[in-house]
């Protein structure tokens, strides 16, 4: 029996970014890279799009943030579609019925990690900030992204750009935690609630992008576009809860009334409950998680034609969106964000 190889194994052992090879490094990202390879509405590209017609972020900077903004939301699908029990994401099987549930969970939380390595580039560099402090100027050093010394001051400073993530992926979860929290305790929120939640579970990302956006920013670097994103984030939730029990396309893409299946109090269901407290029908429904279309359809036509839920959200739909077409008007106007307001406009 021969062990003489484990007799120096500190000075042979390599170093951890020797030993970690491409192929590992593809294998665990499989469950990633299925999701990421089939994109979806593709919205929050456009928003950045837009945002930067006000905030002239630099290109080097501007795809670092979509690169972060793109792993993070992936990874997010990866656990939501987990916590959901999801059978479709996008008009394909969900990542975890194929890579199983421990693999996916463990590439969400690593692409989380890989957001953060790449944020690095964003960070100015500690001698950076010492230039601008002292007043010194190199000229043969190298500019670094988001340079103090360069660049006009921010509402949101460049140097808190992994607070700035973080505070924002708490909220993310919270949100997302009260939304499980509800519907695992089968419990009916206000709208009240429902907005709450909504602002930090959907609006949690796009704030991350304009907020990164903000602090990288060459114009308007004083400009508070944040309730403006809020806005766009609770007017894009309802109109997906509202496609979600309406749409044909969503159907396809997601398996029909998707949200009944996983038992989710989203906005239109909310209002049915809360019109007729007296009658638990929905709430029966939701807590069986239909997954044949019977109930699903008694459950859509007594919101249609009983409480009138899909009039009312609509009602709510067409006043956000007109709030948000004021709000981008008081900024100075944006043919791109106005482009997207036209597409995701729902006429009936």
């Amino acid at each position: 029996m021969d062990v003489s190889k484990y007799d120096d194994l500190l000075s042979t052992m390599p170093c951890p970014s020797m030993s970690w090879s491409a192929e590992h490094q593809n294998a665990i990202l499989e469950p990633f890279t299925y999701i990421a390879s089939n994109p979806g509405k593709e919205i929050r590209g456009r928003l950045i799009e837009a945002f930067n017609q006000w905030l002239n972020v630099p290109k080097d900077k501007l795809d670092v943030i979509i690169r972060v903004v793109g792993l993070l939301h992936n990874a997010s699908l990866l656990l939501d579609d987990i916590e959901d029990d999801s059978h479709l994401r996008r008009g394909i099987p969900v990542a975890h019925k194929i890579y199983g549930i421990p693999q996916t969970i463990n590439t969400a939380n690593y692409v989380y990690f890989i957001a953060y390595h790449e944020l690095a580039s964003l960070r100015p560099s500690t001698r950076s900030h010492s230039r601008a402090s002292s007043g010194s100027s190199d000229s043969g050093s190298s500019t670094t992204l988001c340079e103090k010394a360069e660049l006009p001051e921010r509402l949101i400073p460049d140097h808190d750009l992994d607070l700035v993530v973080t505070e924002e992926l708490l909220a993310l979860h919270r949100g997302q935690g009260l939304d499980i929290l509800w519907r695992d305790c089968l419990r009916c929120p206000t709208e009240d609630e429902y907005i709450g939640m909504v602002k930090d579970k959907t609006g949690g990302l796009l704030r991350i992008a304009v907020k990164l956006m903000m602090a990288c920013a060459t114009t308007n670097t004083m400009v508070d576009y944040i309730p403006l994103t809020d806005l766009i984030g609770i007017f894009f939730q309802i109109r997906d809860d509202y496609m979600n029990l309406q749409s044909n396309q969503y159907a396809e893409n997601k398996g029909f009334a998707e949200d009944l299946s996983e038992g989710k109090f989203s906005f239109p269901i909310v209002h049915g409950i809360l019109e007729k407290p007296e009658n638990r029908q929905i709430l029966n429904v939701l807590h069986k998680r239909p997954q044949t279309p019977t109930l699903k359809h008694h459950t859509i036509s007594y919101l249609r034609n009983t409480t009138h839920s899909f009039d009312y959200t609509l009602a709510v739909m067409h006043t956000l969106e007109r709030q948000a077409r004021t709000e981008v008007a008081r900024l100075g106007g944006n043919t791109v964000l106005e482009a997207i307001l036209d597409k995701l406009a729902v006429n009936v």
